[in-house]
């Protein structure tokens, strides 16, 4: 056998980073994007090592967990190339209209039960509008406000109008999920039947309306490391409070569907840069977590996730919420959220990471 020599530059140099942002500063992009490239395991390593130090300084033990309803599947207008759920493809995915009070019931029973700090709305259509389907969107969620049992959240496509997002605040939404999917650059190949102005626009009447945003995107479609990266940056100077990370599952007769699967160490140092650049916000692992990371998803919380997305997706089976909760406790993580807001991430600015800014909130 022979010694080998180990470089401790790269070692260094993660940890003035992560040190740096442990006291409450920020990664410039160039420095982000060395992150995203790093390649051996020691490196990777000790990367997800400062992610779960910088997770446990801004969240403590607390892991936020919710759940979807998907209340109205199939027959979607759109393109995007990942989804199950467009017309424009043949992958045999349910379709139905919008659901009827009980089911939604139903999902909020069951959070209430497992500690599920909120339940989303979500349908399969481009957005929503002033009408008769807004009406009964805002019933839906009135309905679950009043029970009392979880905070009501929706993810209902693109909204074109103000009035549409104050009556949903009004209504009881607290936080909207809209994602951006990827970065600027590599969105034409997600979708063609809206823009990702389209997406900032919506972000920005929800902003304006009081209601806290949930944004993310997909890895694993084909984007590269830098793409990552910049939909990082994008989500912090939109103002997103939840950012979901959703891995690729390729879906048979969409046009992803023989994406290869990202590496596991990939996935991880992933999520790792977004802790490092989005230190006080939720990082959510949502779909595809099952299929892509299997035995090694408890890793997740040592990289530097803070929440989960428990229960059923929306065309796809997760694990039992109930091996969810036993790594949970396994790990020493805390479940029980009391705690619906988000005042663990205020600072000074926007959250853009400068003292102040100027940036119009319907424009960003």
């Amino acid at each position: 056998m022979t010694a080998r020599t180990v470089d401790a530059t790269n070692h260094a140099c993660i940890s003035e980073l992560g040190q740096r942002v442990f006291e409450g500063g920020h990664v410039a992009r160039d420095e982000a994007l060395w992150l995203f490239n790093l390649e051996s395991s020691a490196d990777i390593f000790d990367l997800l090592s400062w992610a779960n130090r910088i997770r446990e300084k801004f969240k403590g033990n607390k892991i936020h967990l919710c759940s979807i309803v998907n209340a109205k599947a199939g027959a979607c207008s759109e393109n995007c190339s990942f989804c199950a759920q467009s017309s424009f493809y043949q992958s045999g995915s349910p379709k139905y209209g919008f659901v009827d009070p009980e089911p939604v019931q139903d999902a909020a029973n069951e959070a209430h039960r497992n500690n599920v700090t909120a339940v989303g709305l979500v349908a399969a259509w481009k957005g929503l509008h002033e009408g008769p389907m807004l009406d009964e969107v805002c019933e839906r969620v009135r309905e679950l406000k009043a029970s009392g049992k979880t905070r009501p959240d929706a993810s209902l496509g693109i909204i074109k109008s103000q009035n549409v997002a104050d009556r949903l605040k009004e209504a009881g939404v607290e936080c909207y999920g809209h994602n951006l999917e990827s970065s600027r650059r590599f969105f034409p190949q997600t979708c063609t039947t809206h823009t990702y102005d389209d997406r900032l626009a919506t972000i920005g009447y929800l902003k304006k309306a009081g209601i806290k945003i949930c944004s993310g995107g997909i890895i694993g479609m084909g984007e590269t490391r830098e793409d990552r990266c910049d939909l990082a940056f994008s989500l912090k100077e939109a103002g997103a409070n939840v950012v979901p990370i959703n891995i690729l599952n390729p879906i048979k007769g969409t046009p992803f569907e023989n994406n290869p699967p990202l590496p596991v160490l990939e996935i991880l140092k992933t999520i790792a840069c977004f802790r490092f650049i989005l230190p006080r916000q939720e990082i959510v692992i949502a779909g595809g977590r099952t299929v892509n990371l299997r035995d090694a998803q408890s890793i997740i919380f040592m990289a530097g996730a803070s929440a989960l997305m428990v229960g059923s997706y929306l065309t796809t089976l997760n694990q039992p919420v109930e091996k969810d909760l036993q790594m949970l406790k396994d790990l020493g993580l805390d479940p029980s959220w009391d705690n619906h807001g988000f005042s663990d991430q205020e600072e000074s600015g926007c959250g853009c990471g400068e003292e102040s800014c100027e940036l119009d909130p319907v424009a960003v």
